[in-house]
């Protein structure tokens, strides 16, 4: 990628410096890595978040300091402020284009279930898989396809482990996703709700 996120040093670490740059709309970062010196810096708040809706969590960009100090990163974590729900702080880590590493994978879902047109409910149970492969490797999402999955079905993870082209940190009984037959009133309680209804308009038309 030819574009790069910038940023500045953070020499001043006190409570008060942090808060005013925070104020300034920076939000305090730090970068490090297995072979990396670790360096407080910061990132313009909107910046980021423009940048990270472009590039996504699990792609590895450029992050320039000071104009000439060049890091080939991933976002290692995002922290925000329940409060006021703004950026609070960003983990940035070197990764070493050689050396396998893990992180996290979303996971999307594709294609319609055939249990779904019947009222089957599709209940999800891991939004991330923990892959390890090298840097240039990883993912932006993996796909797990329901487009055949009927009522009482279950996909785990060992059904999608060959169809995926990095190593998966996983059993293979952790289960991805389950499918739950639509809930059905008997017909008796209905017959017995529609009873108790009716009792009720005529008990309230001879109150009138």
């Amino acid at each position: 990628m030819a574009e790069v996120l910038k940023a500045t040093l953070r020499k001043d670490l006190k409570k008060s410096t942090t808060k005013a740059l925070r104020r300034a709309g920076q939000v305090p970062a730090v970068l490090y890595g297995k072979k990396t010196e670790n360096k407080n810096i910061a990132v313009d708040e909107i910046t980021f978040q423009k940048w990270m809706r472009k590039v996504g969590k699990n792609t590895i960009f450029s992050l320039e300091i000071e104009g000439n100090d060049k890091h080939q990163v991933l976002v290692y974590d995002v922290q925000f402020d329940p409060i006021k729900e703004k950026l609070y702080h960003i983990d940035f880590y070197e990764v070493d284009m050689e050396s396998e590493i893990e992180t996290s994978v979303p996971v999307k879902l594709v294609g319609e279930a055939p249990a779904e047109r019947e009222g089957g409910i599709i209940s999800q149970l891991l939004y991330e898989l923990t892959v390890r492969c090298l840097p240039a490797d990883i993912p932006e999402e993996i796909e797990v396809d329901i487009s055949n999955v009927e009522l009482g079905d279950t996909i785990q993870v060992k059904d999608i482990r060959d169809r995926v082209s990095v190593e998966l940190l996983h059993e293979d009984d952790e289960t991805i996703l389950t499918v739950q037959a639509p809930s059905v009133v008997p017909e008796e309680e209905e017959a017995e709700s529609g009873a108790s209804d009716e009792a009720s308009a005529e008990a309230t038309e001879e109150g009138e």
